[in-house]
């Protein structure tokens, strides 16, 4: 026993508290440094200190489709009914086997700014996305690119106009929000708040002049800057990554920016079983091991201390006295407080659900979740269809 101000304590039980206390401090950095990021550019928007580009130049949106027909129907004419001077929409038909060729073609006589091209049935790439994006960028008549996907709907018609500008000279890209509709159940609010989480941390990064990725469901750049870094040349053996790890090798402190705009948002229908937000999932991870070190390793430390916080409290409550217990307590209500006043803050200026209950549920099981992913995972036959490093 180790005595301290006439209070015994047990090595285990120092060693448990302080590995605790380590934990809690990176996680409050953590959560005020990035994850409030959004928070702090609204309350800069809202004061004026943000600058915009005061003309519109022209745009053109890149949509990559594959047998999605319907989709395009629902969603495609929000994109083309856009309020802005001067775009075009290219959507790139993936070797599409369902109607999509012939939904295009009637479309493109109501819309003369539609314009359309493809990859070939039966095309070799491993990404044919990849191969499409590429096309459709090659194809573009202007210089600013806006990519979404073709089951996304933009929140309403001024989605181009509030991504656009952001393109002042010295910006290569822009980050934007790509959310999924709030649907009923338990599985709709584990999508919506793993998406909401991850759109934090990445819009705070990029706002803490560390940006790491972008989701192609909202992202933007210049053409001069995808072929000024070899498109997707690095990664064409990778099945996912046209997107993240694209903006992870060309961003970087001054050349981007986020758009938070509530009417910037995109909106997607969600996955509705769990297997097939879980293979997502994977897919998403598969690239994570090609970021830049740098990426890695700040990405890394947060699930890690969030890891060490839970564990060690329990073993705090477990086998500390009155003192540590009631302290390991306090820590992490503090800290499940800030959780939830970021988290719905943020959560409701992007006229999304707010989190009560089910936010440390969801701490605590979406690490569990990358955690195996990311080892049994790789070994699994459904993880050996997806190309890990």
């Amino acid at each position: 026993m180790i005595e301290i101000y006439g209070f015994s304590f047990s090595l285990i039980e120092l060693i448990a508290f302080g590995i605790l206390c380590v934990a809690f401090f990176y996680q409050l950095y953590f959560y005020l440094r990035y994850v409030n990021g959004v928070l702090r550019l609204r309350s800069k928007t809202n004061k004026g200190k943000v600058s915009f580009l005061a003309e519109q130049p022209p745009v053109s949106v890149i949509i990559c489709a594959k047998d999605e027909a319907d989709n395009l129907r629902q969603f495609l004419p929000f994109v083309l009914q856009q309020e802005y001077p001067d775009f075009e929409v290219i959507v790139i038909n993936d070797g599409s086997t369902d109607e999509t060729e012939g939904l295009l073609n009637d479309l493109s006589v109501e819309y003369p700014n539609l314009r359309t091209t493809f990859v070939p049935v039966g095309a070799r790439n491993l990404s044919t996305k990849k191969l499409g994006l590429t096309l459709g960028i090659k194809a573009a008549k202007n210089e600013l690119l806006l990519f979404t996907d073709a089951d996304c709907m933009p929140e309403d018609n001024t989605w181009i106009a509030r991504m656009a500008r952001n393109f002042t000279p010295e910006t290569d890209f822009i980050l934007g929000y790509g959310a999924y509709l709030n649907k009923k159940g338990f599985l709709n609010r584990l999508i919506t708040y793993d998406t909401l989480f991850i759109a934090l941390q990445y819009m705070g990064m990029a706002l803490a002049r560390k940006p790491y990725m972008g989701v192609g469901r909202n992202l933007a750049y210049r053409k001069e800057t995808f072929f000024t870094n070899k498109g997707f040349a690095s990664n064409l053996k990778l099945i996912s990554g046209d997107d993240d790890l694209f903006v992870n090798k060309a961003s970087n402190k001054n050349n981007t920016k986020v758009e938070i705009a509530p009417d910037s948002i995109t909106w997607s229908e969600p996955n509705k079983s769990f297997s097939s937000w879980f293979y997502q999932k994977e897919r998403h991870l598969s690239v994570s091991s090609y970021y830049k070190a740098s990426s890695k390793f700040r990405l890394s430390l947060e699930p890690m201390t969030r890891g060490l916080f839970y564990l060690s409290l329990i073993l705090t409550l477990v086998v500390g006295n009155l003192i540590t217990m009631i302290a390991g307590a306090v820590l992490f209500v503090a800290r499940l407080i800030l959780q939830m006043v970021i988290v719905n803050k943020s959560s409701t200026h992007f006229g999304e659900r707010k989190y009560l209950f089910t936010l440390p549920v969801f701490d605590i099981f979406l690490p569990l979740v990358s955690l195996y992913i990311l080892t049994v995972g790789r070994i699994t036959s459904r993880g050996k269809s997806v190309r890990w490093k």
